[in-house]
């Protein structure tokens, strides 16, 4: 009993996952955690953190030690003659340099990395701003077909009700039989219909779970969200979307970063221009071993201990040091009109970018309000096509008219009924592509 218990309650967990329905809020924020393009450039951004680490660890003095070993066998000349020579040598140092002056080119060097972090930062906003726009279209396509597959079910019905019909009325001979053949037609063109919706809405969930990068997507749903069909003709100022898309769109912003940080490498280069003043200290000693046990007078060699040595020949240095630039081939003024020429460039990307924002928004807003007219249309479209296949039904049922006729104004009826679904959420997406320009969060 206890094993069928876990078991049960296992089963029950795996139900409650695979019956999950994501809503909108849930795939952006998933997108934008998992995604491997928004995980790229956090990468780009972690490197751009490492930059801005070493240009401020410049400030900090350079250490370095060594130690040095060597030894020689073999004679060496002493006046018209030579003597033996065998010698082990040793010596330490440790010493430490910093720059005191270069026209501020630490601290410069510093501001164009922090723009350059700043510029990384924005790219990552963007590629996340993106993302979550591809995902509101295709979560606002998989509703829109789903409500396609409502409208082919409820063409089913109506089709399968008019062949039962057809099929009594065949039975007792009040109807011709080509009248059963066409509704028989008509019902099998119905279910054609209902199974290619019921494919399109798998299809747009396939592609959303691909937008999310989701490695299980056969289970995936999406919340079915109940979208009024009483729409409002969109109010948005378009001139205040655009002034808050300039203000805090990513792209833009990043835009702006790189400016600054090409106008601060454009100082920083100028900086070969002036002197460098260094100052460096160091403490070293040294060790000589005479091998020979004899020196070249024939007396026994006493060398000093090694302790004593290094006491006795211990040393220190202190100085400063003056670079000062003459002619370098005019390599630093080539190098000054080429960070000029990183400036125009960065200012042209700029406006490249508010050009292509004010595309956006301006094409958003003829979206909103064409889809807009488009739905109205849609809409009075439907409800004469309900009126006409009312009327042809009545007929139909007073043998006035054939059955056809019915299964016509049946068809264009479902065709109003598609219109309207799908200009109502275009526009739906327009109206929050408006909305996101104007730091709106994305939702449903």
């Amino acid at each position: 009993m206890k094993k069928f218990l876990i078991l049960f309650a296992g089963l029950s967990v795996l139900s409650l996952n695979a019956q999950k329905k994501w809503s909108l809020r849930e795939c952006v924020d998933y997108a934008v955690k998992n995604n491997l393009q928004v995980i790229q450039n956090e990468y780009n951004k972690q490197i751009q953190d490492a930059n801005l680490k070493i240009a401020k660890s410049n400030y900090l003095p350079t250490v370095s030690a060594n130690m040095g070993n060597n030894v020689s066998f073999g004679r060496a000349s002493l006046g018209t003659g030579s003597i033996r020579n065998d010698r082990f040598s040793n010596n330490a140092n440790i010493g430490a340099d910093i720059l005191l002056y270069n026209n501020g080119r630490l601290e410069k060097t510093v501001r164009k990395t922090q723009f350059d972090v700043e510029a990384s930062q924005y790219d990552i906003e963007t590629i996340k701003n993106d993302i979550s726009l591809q995902i509101a279209q295709q979560y606002l396509n998989t509703l829109l077909n789903k409500e396609i597959v409502k409208i082919s079910q409820s063409a089913v019905t109506n089709a399968q009700k008019q062949y039962d019909r057809s099929k009594a009325t065949t039975e007792v001979g009040t109807t011709a039989q080509t009248v059963l053949a066409e509704a028989a037609a008509a019902l099998a063109r119905e279910k054609q219909n209902l199974k290619t919706a019921e494919i399109n809405v798998g299809r747009s969930l396939f592609a959303l779970a691909q937008l999310l990068q989701l490695k299980e997507y056969k289970d995936f749903d999406v919340e079915d969200v109940e979208v009024s069909d009483q729409l409002a003709p969109q109010l948005v100022n378009v001139d205040e979307v655009l002034t808050t898309a300039y203000e805090n769109q990513p792209l833009v912003k990043a835009a702006e970063s790189r400016i600054k940080a090409a106008e601060a490498q454009t100082i920083v280069t100028r900086t070969a221009f002036y002197p460098t003043l260094t100052a460096s200290v160091g403490v070293g000693s040294f060790y000589n071993n005479l091998l020979n046990r004899y020196d070249q007078f024939g007396l026994p060699n006493n060398n000093p201990s090694f302790f004593n040595q290094y006491s006795d020949n211990f040393g220190q240095q202190a100085g400063l040091s003056l670079n000062v630039p003459i002619f370098n081939k005019g390599i630093t003024k080539l190098q000054v009109e080429q960070a000029k020429i990183n400036e125009s460039i960065a200012k042209n990307n700029y406006e490249q970018q508010k050009f292509a924002i004010r595309q956006s928004v301006q094409q958003a807003q003829f979206d909103a309000d064409a889809n807009y007219e488009i739905y109205l249309a849609a809409t009075e479209a439907e409800r004469n096509t309900k009126l006409s296949l009312d009327f042809a039904e009545k007929s139909y049922a007073a043998g006035r008219s054939t059955i056809f006729d019915v299964n016509i104004a049946r068809n264009n009826y479902a065709n109003a009924q598609g219109s309207v679904a799908q200009s109502k959420y275009n526009y739906l997406f327009s109206l929050k592509l408006l909305n996101f320009y104007a730091g709106i969060p994305l939702s449903l």
